[in-house]
């Protein structure tokens, strides 16, 4: 008498609120009337319905057995009183009622046809050539349809929002690539309603007040606060999704209409913008880090070392987006992640370089006093895969001092491993040496410097090369103070020209790319330099000279 045609919950008590629907779009009931060799007549109710089911019964009374949004189809066995069966399937939330006619009924009962019409519900005549179990395979067919191309819209959204979060913007081009998706607008907003970030056609201020007052509901400033919340206001579709991290981020959308596949696609952005937005949860994080960055660059090193927790080696980067583009706090946290730091400073003004700190690598080298040496004599073992020859070996009495941005561990410590920066898609970067705590304010300037040197040869990324070779026998005290003694007659501004024109090997209009200036104006510089040293800058022991005093500085 009453036999479902797919799998659901076991008969109950009526429910109040239909369960979650199953994990397949609904199918329009116009598409199902579409098929043909179906023969099926809407013949009553409304032409628009959803279709989540199909169920078949002979129950005077289906009610307890219905979930909401079946095609109820009957042959009207038991049907005495049309007006309160229908009234029972709209009550349980049924989307449509197929009547078959013949053995039992010739005709579809007037009386059926007028409650159908007067209480809403869709009612389709089956004609007796078609079983109830081929509209029920009609319907499969159509659902697994519609589920595969929800497939593939979802394949190729997740593809689309991956590949914008690889850009060297990542939380505009998500927000912007989520737009197109969904066809609306897309909002990054702060716990207060704040736009950070949005991409799409903005909704009108009613709606846009809705929205922002749904982000409010998620935004994940008390406990129990929902993750997620959806509305509709005057025909636009609003939802607003808490992102991880406990700072109160939402993603709030408004589009004009929904369809299957949405929730799913937004689910993709809330986890990367998530990720994206991690290192800077907020403008109140963003403004905590880059205060951070400020202080240690500037700071004495007795300040710097508690907040930092190592004595390094660290590097400085300075960073420039290859477009030209302004950096925000957001796309300068996502650099920083790449790079595998969180002290990011990209709030210092339009204009200026984002300033990255990036700290020890994550496998420093282990050493180790093997039988018969000393603790003096103790060498790092080799890592797996490494020779005993290419473990970078501690000073030696008689040795030259190893480098002191890399501080030398006591036997059976750990050495830490300066980061490596490697080239970032979208950036252009300078990096300094790596340094120890007590030289970041001057590995601030050479990175900087640096930067320039990037930006005029047009590389991904130039990193500053320590002090060694030749240079490296002289001591430092002595190369200092000749440096001084050398270059005394020269300006800060002519001492910075000169060195950014050797570095470029005396090009006239790298350097100007890298200054920021005219040609000609450089030109003139070197030309001062010349006539405060009363040397030839043409010649190539000149050059090497004032080379080396220059790195000195």
């Amino acid at each position: 008498m009453d036999e479902p045609s797919m799998p659901n919950s076991s008969a109950g008590a009526p429910q109040t609120t239909p369960p979650t629907g199953p994990p397949t779009p609904p199918i329009p009931l116009a598409e199902l009337l579409a098929r043909e060799e179906l023969g099926l007549r809407r013949i009553a109710g409304p032409a628009d319905a959803d279709l989540l089911w199909v169920h078949t019964s002979e129950m005077a009374d289906p009610y307890p057995y219905l979930l909401g949004g079946e095609l109820l189809l009957s042959a009207g066995v038991l049907l005495t009183d049309p007006d309160h069966y229908v009234g029972r399937l709209v009550q349980a939330g049924a989307a449509a009622l197929g009547f078959g006619v013949r053995p039992v009924h010739e005709t579809v009962p007037a009386a059926l046809i007028e409650a159908c019409d007067r209480q809403g519900l869709p009612l389709l005549e089956v004609p007796p050539e078609t079983p109830f179990t081929t509209i029920a395979r009609a319907v499969w067919r159509l659902m697994a349809e519609a589920r595969h191309r929800e497939l593939r819209r979802v394949t190729r959204a997740q593809q689309a929002l991956a590949t914008a979060a690889a850009r060297p913007d990542p939380v505009p081009a998500v927000l912007h690539q989520l737009a197109t998706q969904l066809g609306g607008r897309a909002a990054l907003l702060t716990a207060r309603g704040q736009e950070l970030h949005a991409a799409g056609r903005r909704p009108d201020p009613e709606a846009a007040g809705a929205l922002t007052r749904l982000a409010r509901v998620v935004a994940r400033e008390r406990p129990g606060s929902p993750s997620s919340a959806t509305d509709t206001h005057g025909g636009t579709h609003l939802s607003a999704y808490a992102l991880g991290g406990g700072e109160g981020l939402v993603l709030a959308l408004a589009t004009r209409q929904r369809e299957s596949g949405d929730h799913t696609v937004a689910g993709i952005a809330v986890v990367l913008l998530s990720l994206l937005a991690a290192p800077h949860q907020g403008a109140d994080a963003a403004g905590r880090s880059a205060a951070l960055v400020r202080m240690l660059l500037g700071a004495s090193p007795a300040e710097v070392a508690p907040l930092l927790g190592s004595t390094g080696p660290w590097t400085v980067i300075h960073a420039r987006r290859t477009d030209g583009a302004p950096a925000d706090a957001l796309t300068a946290g996502a650099l920083g992640a790449s790079l595998g730091t969180a002290l990011v400073d990209a709030e210092r003004g339009a204009g200026e370089a984002v300033r990255v700190l990036l700290g020890p690598g994550p496998e420093p080298d282990r050493i180790s006093a093997r039988p018969g040496e000393t603790a003096a004599q103790a060498r790092p073992t080799a890592r797996p895969g490494e020779t005993a020859a290419q473990a970078r070996p501690t000073a030696q009495p008689g040795e030259t001092t190893p480098d002191p941005a890399r501080p030398t561990a006591q036997p059976g410590e750990r050495t830490p491993e300066p980061a490596r920066p490697t080239p970032r898609t979208g950036w252009t970067l300078g990096a300094s040496a790596p340094t120890p705590v007590t030289a970041l304010a001057a590995a601030d300037a050479v990175a900087a410097r640096a930067l320039a040197h990037a930006r005029a040869t047009r590389a991904p990324l130039t990193v500053d090369a320590p002090t060694g070779g030749l240079a490296a026998l002289v001591p430092p005290e002595q190369a200092a103070a000749h440096a001084r003694a050398l270059l005394a007659p020269l300006t800060a501004p002519l001492a910075d020209t000169l060195r950014c024109w050797l570095s470029l090997h005396g090009s006239w209009d790298r350097t100007a790319v890298a200054l920021g200036v005219h040609r000609n104006t450089v030109r003139q510089r070197i030309g001062r330099c010349g006539e405060l040293l009363a040397m030839d800058l043409d010649d190539m022991d000149v050059r090497t000279e004032l080379w080396f005093a220059l790195r000195q500085t």
